[in-house]
C-alpha cells in the first residue's frame, strides 16, 4: 500500500453537491458530483491536499464523483518508478521518435483550439463536450496558474496533439488530451504516446506519481489506463495496487 498520505488543508472549506445528471461514461446510470466551492480559487496547496484524495480539475473547479450507491469511477496513478512500457508502447514510442514537444503555459491558442474541436467532432460526437465551442475549451483547458501547464506534439512544424497537465508537488496528473485525427497518422497511437511522454516528464522532473484521473472497468472508452501497469487506485484515504 502507498505510504502517500493527503494533507490536511490548513482551514475549513465549503463543497457542494450537484443534482442528479446522466452520467458520461454509464447507460442508465445518474451521478453526483462534489465539488470546492467556486469562490474558492484552485490554489497549489488546496489542490495538493485535495488531488490526494481523489479529486480532479477541470477550468477553476476541482471536483470528484458522489454517487449515491455507485462507486465505478476510482482513482488511478502511475507509480513512475516501477513503470516499465509493455511490447506494444514501446513500439509506439518509436514510431513516434520523429515527434518533438515543448510545454507551454494552458492559454488560448487558436492552433489549439482548431485541433480540440476537430477531435471532439470526430471522436467525441455524442459526448457532453460536443459541439465544441472556443468558450467551452477556454473554461475547460486553459488557467492562469503556474502548475497549469500544455504539452504540444510536432511532427515537424505540424501540431498533432495537445496534453493539459498539472503540475503538483507529488507528481503531475492528466487533464486531457486531444490530437490530430488525420488516418496516416492513426498507427502512431498519439494517445497513448502523450501518457508515456508524461510519464518521461516526471521522471525528468523527479516526480513520483503521474495521475490519469478516473478508471471505470465497465466503461470501454476508458480501458487505455489499464494497460499501464501497474495502477494504483485510492481506496477510501489510501492508494493501492489495483489487482486484476
Amino acid at each position: 500500500m502507498s505510504s502517500s498520505a493527503p494533507r490536511r488543508p490548513v482551514r475549513d472549506l465549503r463543497f457542494f453537491l450537484t443534482v442528479p445528471h446522466r452520467c458520461s461514461y454509464l447507460q442508465e446510470q445518474e451521478a453526483t458530483t462534489l465539488f470546492l466551492d467556486p469562490k474558492e480559487a484552485p490554489a497549489s496547496g488546496v489542490y495538493e491536499a485535495l488531488s490526494l484524495l481523489g479529486f480532479r480539475r477541470s477550468g477553476r473547479h476541482l471536483y470528484r464523483p458522489h454517487c449515491d450507491g455507485c462507486q465505478a469511477c476510482q482513482s488511478v496513478r502511475i507509480p513512475v518508478a516501477e513503470f516499465s512500457p509493455g511490447r506494444t508502447q514501446r513500439k509506439i514510442a518509436r514510431r513516434n521518435a520523429d515527434v518533438t514537444t515543448q510545454v507551454v503555459p494552458a492559454r488560448l491558442k487558436s492552433a489549439h483550439y482548431a485541433l480540440y474541436a476537430n477531435y471532439i467532432r470526430a471522436r467525441h460526437s455524442d459526448g457532453d463536450m460536443y459541439p465544441p465551442s472556443q468558450e467551452q475549451y477556454r473554461t475547460f483547458l486553459t488557467l492562469d496558474e503556474p502548475y497549469a501547464k500544455l504539452l504540444e506534439f510536432y511532427l515537424g512544424d505540424r501540431l498533432v496533439g495537445v496534453s493539459a497537465f498539472d503540475e503538483l508537488e507529488h507528481g503531475l496528473s492528466a487533464i486531457y488530451t486531444f490530437f490530430d485525427v488525420d488516418d496516416a497518422l492513426e498507427r502512431r497511437s498519439l494517445g497513448t504516446f502523450a501518457i508515456l511522454r508524461l510519464v518521461e516528464l516526471c521522471r525528468e522532473r523527479g516526480l513520483s506519481h503521474l495521475y490519469l484521473g478516473y478508471w471505470i472497468e465497465a466503461c470501454r472508452k476508458m480501458r487505455y489506463k489499464q494497460a499501464f501497469s501497474p495502477l494504483e487506485v485510492l481506496d477510501g484515504r489510501h492508494w493501492r495496487r489495483l489487482i486484476r
